[in-house]
């Protein structure tokens, strides 16, 4: 294919924003509104013909694109493969559920709030289609500046703190990847994925590239102990930007791990994997017990991310396909799920105003399809079989027990904590003690019905019949278990 489909892809929602600035008027939505979805929706059936022309059974890079960009030291390449397709195919189902999600919940700046959205989407697909590690760390820093705007502009009364404790954070983490990037080229000749990978970086370089590179992907999972940024970011960022932090954002730090620590340091990895298992499982342990004490909602899903993610960066240290392809899978899972409960949460808050639990009670009675819609999501974040959360926590479980059965006894724990807190939140605000406050609450409209349903019926859908994700990230994920084997039993016989 010659036409330069992943570029198009990539700056398609840009070309969007640009259309808005030049044509929406001041105080005039309307034409904001249309040009976004219609932006993002044709991006969407693009991008479903990318997956549809994918060739599942090629081990490799695809619709490569490669063009000299600062000549003789940057190349801007592009390519795709079995594990990123399906992180460009979840950007794309969540960015037109962000934007009509905040059609209602906006009142100010929406022009301004949509042009951010479309260029995060933008950074966000570059990151997941980069095959040079100079355009990767630009596409994944850039994404901050959008995400802070999100948080800083349109976020709740703290949102000041919250915005400048998710940048620094971030950001901070950025510099050594930074670095370690540098390095990497003062030491192959070359940023270039696919080449670095064919090359080998030696072994005496890999301890300390990794942890440059851990360094910005643990913070952006997040990971225990540098987690505390995502809380306070969920609970002050507007509904869109929550669906979009929870569903996407911490997903290119599991790419990151898959795609480059894995990659290109593999006896690094195997050498910190205990490092890994400890901190994957504290942070499921540890997250689920702080989300059993919340009192804010959306607090409460943000603590459970971390908890999930926990069991990600567990699956993907395995080193096994049951492993891998089990956190690939709760990535997926995660995205669809903790969007559509941000989202359940915003509808709350749309009409009342409040995220407390407190403020909850018996919304059975007055919201009865609101109430089935978020029970079903529930069920799907506490990992119920027939829901795509079970697939993914099943998956990563067996591949652990396979490497260690005493940390794949402690994860498990997570499971049950996790119906603990879920089901604890369910009962007081859906079948509890009636609040007056809500005696009067409208039940879901159509916008709010239409995204939760369609999100319900893919929770269903994969959760019964998970092999259209599994077959197509299944060579790529082989490809990177036999290059781990391959360098490990390379360096025994060096040894």
């Amino acid at each position: 294919m010659n036409f330069p489909i992943l570029s198009t892809i990539i700056f398609l929602p840009l070309l969007g924003a640009l259309f808005i600035l030049l044509s929406s008027k001041k105080n005039e939505s309307t034409s904001a509104i249309y040009i976004s979805i219609f932006t993002s929706i044709a991006n969407l059936l693009l991008i479903f013909f990318l997956w549809y022309s994918f060739d599942k059974n090629f081990n490799g890079f695809q619709f490569i694109e490669d063009k000299n960009w600062i000549s003789g030291l940057i190349k801007f390449k592009l390519g795709i493969d079995g594990i990123s397709i399906l992180f460009i195919v979840l950007t794309a189902f969540i960015t037109p559920i962000c934007i009509i999600s905040c059609i209602n919940s906006i009142k100010k700046r929406l022009n301004e709030f949509l042009i951010a959205i479309l260029i995060l989407e933008t950074f966000i697909l570059g990151v997941f289609c980069s095959l040079d590690l100079i355009i990767f760390y630009l596409f994944f820093e850039a994404g901050l500046i959008p995400m802070f705007l999100i948080i800083g502009i349109w976020g709740g009364p703290r949102k000041i703190y919250s915005a400048y404790k998710f940048f620094l954070f971030t950001l901070l983490g950025s510099v050594l990847m930074l670095a370690a990037i540098i390095f990497i080229y003062w030491v192959m000749g070359t940023t270039d994925y696919t080449e670095i990978y064919k090359l080998k970086i030696p072994q005496e370089y890999q301890y300390l590239l990794w942890l440059a590179f851990f360094s910005s992907f643990a913070v952006k999972t997040p990971m225990w102990p540098v987690h505390t940024w995502l809380p306070d970011a969920h609970v002050e960022a507007p509904t869109a930007g929550s669906v979009i932090l929870a569903a996407i954002l911490l997903k290119m730090a599991g790419y990151g791990f898959l795609r480059f620590s894995l990659g290109m340091f593999p006896i690094a990895s195997e050498f910190f994997t205990p490092l890994v298992f400890v901190l994957s499982v504290i942070a499921i342990i540890y997250t689920s017990l702080v989300a059993l004490m919340q009192e804010d909602m959306k607090k409460l899903i943000a603590y459970s991310s971390v908890a999930h993610m926990g069991f990600v960066t567990l699956g993907i240290f395995t080193f096994n396909k049951q492993g891998i392809e089990g956190s690939m899978f709760q990535m997926i899972s995660h995205g669809i799920i903790s969007a559509a409960l941000f989202l359940c949460v915003g509808v709350l808050y749309d009409r009342t105003g409040s995220r407390m639990i407190k403020s909850f009670g018996g919304v059975v009675n007055y919201l009865p399809n609101f109430s089935l819609i978020f029970i079903i999501f529930v069920l799907g974040g506490l990992g119920l079989p027939g829901t795509t959360g079970f697939i993914g926590e099943f998956l990563v479980l067996l591949g652990a027990f396979k490497i260690n059965y005493l940390v794949a006894i402690l994860a498990s724990t997570g499971v049950v904590l996790c119906a603990a807190y879920m089901l604890w939140m369910t009962k007081r605000v859906i079948f509890g003690k009636t609040n007056n406050n809500i005696t009067t609450l409208k039940d879901i409209n159509f916008l709010e019905g239409l995204t939760l349903i369609v999100l319900c019926l893919i929770t269903l859908f994969f959760g019964f019949y998970p092999e259209p994700i599994l077959n197509t990230m299944d060579i790529s994920v082989n490809g990177i278990i036999e290059n781990h084997q391959n360098e490990l039993t390379v360096n025994l016989i060096n040894k």
